[in-house]
């Protein structure tokens, strides 16, 4: 499903207009983002969590060359699916 067939579902389900579906998916991205930005978990319950990690630095390998690099540390995003998802994909 891509970003328009989410927006059409949203729609539907919710009895909205298209546009309105847009804005509301819209704010949730701009809010869960700033939240995000700034350390923050942010869970839904039944759905799932979103919360930011750090990743140490580290060498890795070249898979061109096999040369050593150094992998810098970096912030990464992680996603913990919540059980009433785990159950509807099951």
């Amino acid at each position: 499903m891509n970003k328009a067939q989410l927006i059409e579902a949203i729609a539907s389900d919710a009895k909205m207009t298209k546009a309105e579906a847009k804005r509301a998916l819209e704010a949730f991205v701009v809010a869960t983002s700033k939240a995000m930005s700034k350390g923050e978990r942010v869970a839904l319950v039944g759905f799932g969590s979103f919360s930011v990690s750090k990743r140490a630095a580290r060498k890795g390998r070249n898979p061109q060359n096999g040369k050593e690099i150094k992998i810098p540390a970096k912030k990464v995003v992680k996603f913990k699916a919540g059980d009433g998802l785990m159950k509807k994909v099951k």
